[in-house]
């Protein structure tokens, strides 16, 4: 199972199951923008523990799921993740936040083409500049800014740049954006 097949995998599985998911990180930046290499592949997950034991039912021996990590994730709306062990490739979930910018950005999520036989649902390009906006004000990881500057260069003017404006302002991030707006 390559990398892109266990991905599409898990996508089938969440879908399958209904669960509330968007698909944000590297792979989201790379659907709005240039590719890149990527060892992972992150999703915000509204995963109920009703369901949560089915959810693992669905992962074979060639995976590394842990049903408590995840119990513990809807608790605490933490984050867990599912690796696929022959290839290494995982998936890092994290439980949707409570506070309303979080749920603000997940009820935004769109779909999108995901590979040429499915489609996903991903995080809106505007919420994954803010995203990386944030991370990169954490760890100040120079592939934060790469990231959202392909998505300038590639989908720049299909953004709402008024929402990005506003919710940067409002998070303490607009100087970040405006220097990247600035190259």
């Amino acid at each position: 199972m390559t990398q892109g097949d266990f991905f599409a995998y898990v996508i089938d599985i969440l879908e399958e199951l209904n669960i509330p998911y968007m698909i944000t990180g590297s792979v989201a930046s790379m659907a709005y923008g240039e590719p890149r290499l990527t060892l992972d592949m992150d999703v915000v997950i509204d995963l109920s523990k009703e369901i949560a034991s089915d959810f693992c039912g669905k992962f074979s021996d060639d995976f590394y799921v842990d049903l408590e990590s995840i119990l513990e994730a809807i608790r605490y709306s933490g984050h867990f993740n599912i690796i696929h062990v022959p290839s290494g490739s995982k998936v890092d979930f994290f439980q949707i936040k409570k506070d309303a910018v979080s749920q603000e950005m997940f009820k935004r999520r769109q779909k999108e083409s995901f590979d040429e036989k499915r489609t996903a649902f991903f995080s809106r390009p505007e919420d994954v500049i803010i995203n990386k906006l944030i991370y990169y004000k954490e760890g100040k990881s120079e592939k934060h800014l790469r990231d959202i500057r392909g998505m300038l260069e590639v989908s720049g003017d299909k953004l709402d740049v008024s929402y990005i404006d506003k919710k940067t302002k409002e998070l303490g991030l607009y100087q970040y954006w405006q220097e990247l707006n600035k190259q």
